[in-house]
């Protein structure tokens, strides 16, 4: 029976490939750790933890001992555990800089250790930067314009070099932006979602008209999955879907999904250093047997059902939990209250507590 250690599980991503791994190697013996800071949510996983299904440990990634002692007699590990918010990497970079890089380099002393035979990376398509046309191949060079995105290009070369020095065997995937079940309210879609059914201001970044492709989270969790199982040790794989959309008609199908006016939508001053476009090119993710397999608008729609049907969920983060109520008020307060109609009330009302 192989055993998989998967940190981050509780987190959004994360916590998609707890559920769907379970499903689809229902022989695993699966050990989650997750250090369940403001974005992990133990309730993610409760259903698998009732049935005895998986092993859940809270815990540090940057803690070598805990690391060493859960890695003994792994077979392969699926490395999600990361700060991953641009905006708040943009306030606070030494969180990410702590976890993703010296966190990262902790579990791969401990993979290298215990003799695991796969340790598969999960980054992002951010570490390319901004690309004005084409799309970004895995031996592109490296160019992140975010703390975030630093901080990710840094572990990747980390995972690189370990590979390199030490012959461990890693895996990368990388992937464009994620939408689906379980993702904390401070990222576009979800925020989006949950403030228009709040009847409050979409914050808008600039003119809306930056550029992401969009990736349903349960094809990147087979995307993960495929590179763990065929992937060639030493390389990177983008995954993508082809879902380029403005960050404007991302608004505007959400808006119209949820029957909501157009009047929601607040432009407000951009993100620094905010990248224009992503995109991959996922040739090699294709090679191994990979596509994704949603169609977008779909997704998009089960999606908006998810926070309609799960707002108790939301909820709780966004009017009990103080880190988002902290995090937005400092972040959005003055942008919403520079814009026209958008005035601080609406900003106490998403995060009251």
């Amino acid at each position: 029976m192989a055993r998989v250690l998967i940190t981050g599980g509780a987190g959004f991503i994360g916590s998609n490939f707890v559920h769907y791994y379970r499903r689809v190697h229902p022989d695993a013996e699966i050990v989650v750790l997750d250090a369940l800071t403001y974005a992990g949510r133990r309730e993610n996983l409760a259903d698998l933890e009732a049935a005895g299904a998986i092993r859940f440990v809270q815990g540090d990634i940057r803690d070598a001992a805990l690391v060493e002692k859960l890695m003994a007699g792994v077979d392969r590990v699926v490395h999600f555990a990361a700060e991953s918010h641009v905006d708040r990497s943009i306030v606070e970079a030494e969180a990410f800089i702590s976890t993703n890089v010296f966190g990262t380099y902790v579990m791969l002393q401990a993979a290298r250790a215990a003799g695991v035979s796969r340790f598969l990376h999960v980054s992002t398509d951010e570490v390319y930067g901004s690309v004005p046309t084409g799309s970004s191949r895995e031996s592109d060079v490296m160019a992140p314009s975010s703390p975030y995105a630093a901080s990710k290009a840094s572990s990747d070369l980390m995972v690189l070099a370990h590979h390199t020095t030490f012959g461990t065997p890693v895996l990368i995937t990388r992937s464009s932006n994620n939408f689906g079940p379980y993702q904390y309210p401070e990222k576009l879609i979800p925020l989006f979602i949950t403030n228009a059914m709040q009847n409050l201001p979409l914050p808008l970044y600039g003119d809306g008209l930056n550029m992401r492709d969009w990736l349903y989270v349960e094809d990147n969790c087979e995307g993960i999955d495929t590179v763990l199982e065929r992937g060639e040790v030493g390389s990177a794989y983008n995954l993508g879907a082809g879902n380029e959309r403005t960050n404007r008609e991302i608004t505007d199908t959400i808006l119209k999904a949820l029957d909501k006016p157009s009047s929601l939508v607040a432009y407000v001053q951009d993100r620094l250093g905010h990248d224009r476009r992503y995109s991959v090119d996922i040739g090699s993710a294709r090679a191994l047997g990979w596509e994704p397999r949603h169609d977008f608008a779909a997704a998009l729609q089960q999606t908006v059902a998810w926070y309609r049907e799960h707002e108790g969920w939301w909820r709780q983060i966004k009017e009990q939990q103080a880190s988002f109520g902290t995090f937005y008020r400092a972040y959005y307060e003055k942008r919403l209250s520079a814009e026209s109609g958008a005035a601080d009330a609406p900003v106490a009302e998403a995060t009251r507590s």
